[in-house]
């Protein structure tokens, strides 16, 4: 049940906080950076926490939430492994950004070892956190009678008041940003259609882009209210999304499905300004309004996204490299990856791109736990 000053903060956030998102700030973190911190860190709690001294339990408790691009997907071994009974059809992976922060903390542990829980989840939208049942889309080896619902992730992580840390990486499918670039990909190849011009002035029964970000805005409020109610002595961590976008929309091959195929350069411009990088800010906004912290993740990525060179792009375009037990073809589509040796990857982070996220991450979360 969701408490009288959860509901009453989440509503003020909504009738305070605009409702036209601006640029995402930007402060770039580095790896060695972030090792370096761990060490530091590492050595200022033990020097202030007595020995024999285990605090209030012998370990800290994390919760990673969100969509496929915490959840993975395709980047290392899936998790469960193939063939477990308790796989959820949520595509969660070893070398996706809790993963390998995961091995990171083991290593270098910041006073006691950190567990993580993760439920993050392919395809979840925002209410699927806190509020409603999803029904997982998995390709990978469905059962016969499809994937069965699975409970709100603030309820399967089963926060509560040990919790310590919750991040929380969610947002694009609410737009949906995915079926908005699919969207882009069929105007790409219609003359005299663009993108940009069926989401600012939609047609009937559809959403303008202004009023799906105000809607996310809203949905974000209420979401990160449920959050605290739920662990209310955790600190949350909010985690934007990554340049998937280049910096110019020219610099994309239109013919290569490696990158963004067919999209209109004019509408890949449009979508990076007035999609991606608002849906950013508007994830920034609500969590400084919570007081929260917000991880950035694009400002390192710029120049890495799904239109440069297999070598450091650290995202995967429409079609891409990835593990083998993913698939080449989308089922229910016409997209077919096969005949170009690649898997449909969707323009999802590869593993160079969910280590920058790790990095970014673990920084955050060392720094939080300073005041556990």
């Amino acid at each position: 049940m969701r408490s009288t000053s959860m509901g009453r903060l989440a509503a003020l956030a909504s009738a305070v906080l605009p409702t036209r998102p601006g640029d995402a700030l930007r402060h770039p973190v580095f790896r060695l950076r972030t090792r370096a911190l761990a060490v530091g860190l590492t050595l200022a709690v033990s020097a202030l926490v007595p020995a024999g001294s285990a605090g209030a339990a012998d370990q800290y408790e994390w919760a990673a939430l969100g969509d496929s691009y915490t959840a993975g997907g395709f980047v290392g071994e899936p998790q469960p492994p193939l063939g477990s009974a308790s796989r959820d059809g949520c595509d969660r992976t070893t070398d996706a950004y809790p993963g390998v922060v995961e091995r990171e903390l083991d290593e270098f542990p910041p006073g006691k070892p950190v567990h993580l829980t993760n439920f993050s989840c392919g395809n979840a939208t925002i209410a699927d956190i806190a509020d409603t049942r999803q029904t997982p889309i998995s390709p990978v080896q469905p059962p016969a009678g499809g994937w069965t619902a699975v409970d709100p992730q603030i309820e399967r992580a089963k926060l509560n008041d040990n919790t310590d840390i919750v991040t929380i990486g969610v947002g694009g499918n609410s737009l949906p940003f995915g079926g908005m670039l699919l969207k882009c990909l069929e105007l790409g190849v219609t003359p005299g259609k663009t993108c940009r011009d069926h989401y600012t002035s939609p047609p009937e029964g559809e959403e303008s882009i202004q009023d799906k970000l105000a809607r996310v805005q809203d949905e974000y409020v209420h979401m990160l209210a449920e959050v605290h109610q739920a662990a209310p002595n955790a600190k949350v961590i909010t985690v934007g999304y990554p340049a998937v976008l280049p910096e110019q929309g020219s610099d994309c091959n239109r013919l290569a499905l490696t990158e963004l195929g067919g999209i209109k350069h004019a509408d890949i411009d449009w979508l990076r300004d007035n999609v991606l990088k608002p849906l950013n800010s508007t994830i920034q906004r609500v969590t400084s309004f919570f007081g929260d912290r917000y991880v950035d993740v694009y400002s390192s990525s710029v120049g890495h996204d799904a239109c440069q060179s297999a070598d450091t792009k650290w995202v995967e375009g429409i079609c891409g490299e990835a593990a083998d037990y993913w698939p080449a073809k989308l089922p229910g589509t016409l997209l077919n990856c096969a005949p170009i040796n690649k898997r449909v990857t969707l323009v999802h982070p590869n593993a160079p791109g969910h280590a920058n996220t790790a990095a970014h991450v673990e920084r955050a979360i060392r720094i939080a736990l300073l005041d556990r």
